[in-house]
């Protein structure tokens, strides 16, 4: 038998082995389209990896839609209180994450998003909330606050590479927490190889794009062969990530052997290591590094996206930042930048970020859960293995949550002058569910806020203007995939008056 006819006989089996399961179940499968036996709703897969065509199929079928792709469960949830009801209230059951054919290939083992749930997945979860918990991360404050004040020097410097700067806020604030390592103005050795990595592991987690993934036995191809071009972007891909994950982690060892070193998470995880020996050690080390790493993968594409969106909004919708300023103007004066005890007091200011998040779904369908046991649920079977893919972008178009939801309105987060409970908060389902939820959400909502409003509060953010002097208010698209952009904009940044461009200047210098 030929190495092809192995592999369609052994999908084929697969399939019928799903198939006559979940046929003989007393239990009926929640609503969704007409399933062919073997490849059950291959036809019926959206071709663009994108909430809006996802929703589509909610519409149609309601906010549960179960699909078999190849003998692959999948249930779209396309409400936020199912969301809560299966991930938050169950998530014993439906914190795994599926086997990826690609993961494996490339060594992503240690990438905490799509590590399986389990012990070991549990003891890196512990080591990176050690340093993002609430009451961690104040101790991250004086990084934070050097890092945005640089940021906004950059900006007024050099208005045009405003997407380079919000990359360098980020690759800035993250290595300095993770290893310690101040990185260059230009052309920064760590910024490059970290980026590379990151790069990597989006190219090969984006959906549809391998074949392997919905044939997993595919793998076993010999890297000679057609069609193996996979194993061949797997390896490459492991080296950019093995990059990633030892040479700022080498670096940062070196400066403490030297005694050079500053406080980050890696100095810290290798002083409590110090009374542990053989095995133990090893594992140990190993989890100090994957988390390190994980640190920077985790939320590089997510804080640049939303970065991106938030000058987007100011670029197109000018009276935000007019509103804001009053705001900040009373509560913060021109004497200072914003800080985060001034948060509760700007309620906004806090709206506005409420509502970019909200209005720009950054991961519009997340990532998948995968579920570990049969389950039932409103008297459906939800089989074991299944698939569930949670659509954040519907999420955040539900018109009875948020009316007229295309609009970038953050008064509907406001009541009487207050932030208003009774509205779902985006950052509910935009940081994910249940024991998957990002463990870095505080780090990063504390992080946004100090940036956004200090850009708020300094600079003024307009559309560029045509050769007749008018405005040209940027198109606003976003890109589909797993993490969204909006798609490349223009705009023109410069202080909002003289006292904003000296406080930024003096801010900067003594920042150091």
């Amino acid at each position: 038998m030929s190495v092809w006819a192995a592999l369609l006989l052994a999908m084929f089996l697969a399939c019928l082995s799903r198939y006559r399961k979940s046929s003989s179940s007393r239990l009926p499968l929640p609503p969704g389209p007409h399933r062919l036996p073997i490849i059950g709703n291959v036809f019926d897969m959206p071709k663009r990896y994108a909430g809006a065509d996802f929703n589509a199929l909610s519409d149609k079928y309601g906010d549960m839609v179960y699909m078999d792709i190849l003998g692959q469960p999948m249930l779209i949830l396309g409400s936020h209180h199912i969301a809560l009801d299966l991930l938050e209230k169950r998530s014993a059951l439906y914190s795994d994450r599926v086997r990826s054919a690609m993961v494996d290939l490339a060594g992503f083992d240690w990438l905490l998003a799509t590590m399986p749930y389990g012990p070991w997945w549990r003891r890196h979860r512990r080591a990176f909330h050690q340093f993002f918990n609430p009451t961690a991360i104040v101790e991250l404050r004086s990084i934070q606050r050097t890092q945005v004040g640089h940021f906004l020097n950059r900006l007024i410097n050099t208005p045009d590479d405003f997407y380079e700067h919000i990359r360098h806020l980020f690759s800035a604030t993250i290595m300095r927490v993770a290893y310690g390592i101040r990185i260059s103005e230009k052309n920064d050795e760590y910024m490059r190889i970290a980026e590379e990595g990151v790069a990597a592991v989006s190219r090969l987690l984006s959906p549809g794009k391998y074949l392997v993934e919905q044939l997993p036995i595919l793998r076993f191809l010999p890297k000679w062969m057609p069609g193996a071009q996979f194993r061949r972007d797997a390896a490459d891909a492991q080296v950019a990530t093995h990059k990633m994950r030892n040479i700022p982690w080498s670096r940062s060892l070196e400066a403490m052997h030297q005694g050079t070193a500053v406080p980050s998470m890696t100095t810290a995880m290798m002083e409590r290591m110090r009374t542990l020996e053989g095995s133990e050690a090893e594992n140990e080390e190993l989890v100090a590094r994957n988390t390190t790493a994980a640190a920077y993968a985790g939320g590089a594409d997510t804080t640049l996206s939303l970065i991106q969106a938030f000058f987007l909004v100011l670029a197109s919708f000018p009276e935000v930042q007019e509103k804001a300023r009053v705001e900040l103007d009373a509560v913060v004066g021109p004497h200072r930048l914003p800080d985060f005890d001034d948060r509760d007091a700007l309620p906004y200011v806090c709206a506005v970020i409420k509502e970019c998040m909200r209005w720009h779904a950054i991961a519009p369908l997340g990532v998948p859960h995968r579920l570990i046991r049969d389950d039932e649920y409103r008297g459906y079977l939800i089989p074991k293995g299944t698939l569930v893919i949670v659509n954040l972008w519907a999420f955040s178009r539900d018109e009875r949550q948020y009316p007229d939801p295309e609009a970038f309105l953050p008064e509907r987060f406001l009541k009487d002058g207050k932030l208003n409970t009774d509205i779902t908060d985006p950052s509910e389902f935009a940081f994910g569910y249940g024991r998957r939820i990002c463990p870095g959400l505080h780090f990063a909502e504390s992080s946004l806020f100090l940036t956004l409003s200090s850009v708020l509060h300094t600079l003024s953010v307009t559309p560029q203007l045509d050769a007749a002097e008018k405005p040209q208010r940027p198109k606003i698209k976003m890109t589909t995939g797993v993490i969204s952009y909006p798609e490349h904009f223009k705009c023109v940044i410069r202080p909002r008056a003289s006292w904003a461009g000296a406080l930024i200047h003096a801010n900067d210098q003594l920042a150091g």
